[in-house]
């Protein structure tokens, strides 16, 4: 199985480096000279290289900017633009008990209160805290990845359990319509 550790952005300066949106919780264990990513192109893209092998990485800021031994220009980094680099999970060694992997969550029950609400369909990787988006009957919904929300995470049993905040599952309800106030409401005052 594939695990997604960067996205490819813009290139950054002339020889051809790129900054890169990190996907893993451990960017500094991953991202080594000498590291070997498998590359999925963009759909637009020319690219033509199965992988990549890091030559530099360092930090602009918040901002990854990575190097590798097959581009050596700016209109080489160009061709990355928006590919991901993946590793096989076979190669990944895995610390960290408590973390999963989108692969991992992707296709779980959702559970409040012990009634099915909806099924995992992402994890969105973001800096502060991660989110799981949901799929429910009402539209998608961006579940904060904390163990206060979200306490028990079963991929054996096919299932999480999430513990929302008040109102977060009706933020997507689309408002009824047909039926109800609105057409009470029809023969009034035109």
């Amino acid at each position: 199985m594939q695990v997604r550790v960067a996205r490819i952005g813009k290139p950054h300066g002339i020889r051809g480096e790129v900054t890169a949106q990190v996907l893993t919780d451990s960017p500094e264990d991953r991202f080594t000279p000498g590291a070997v990513f498998d590359v999925d192109p963009a759909a637009q893209s020319p690219l033509a290289v199965r992988s990549l092998t890091v030559r530099s990485a360092r930090w602009n800021k918040d901002i990854l900017v990575l190097g590798f031994e097959e581009v050596a220009d700016r209109n080489r980094a160009e061709e990355l633009r928006g590919a991901t680099l993946s590793l096989d999970t076979d190669e990944v060694q895995d610390e960290d008990d408590e973390g999963w992997y989108e692969h991992e969550l992707v296709g779980l029950e959702v559970r409040v209160d012990g009634e099915r609400v909806g099924t995992v369909s992402a994890l969105q990787v973001m800096p502060a805290q991660d989110l799981l988006v949901i799929e429910t009957r009402q539209g998608e919904v961006l579940v904060p990845f904390v163990e206060e929300i979200v306490p028990e995470v079963d991929p054996e049993g096919g299932f999480v359990v999430v513990v929302p905040p008040a109102g977060l599952f009706e933020l997507n309800a689309e408002p009824s319509s047909g039926a109800g106030e609105t057409e009470d409401d029809g023969g009034k005052g035109a």
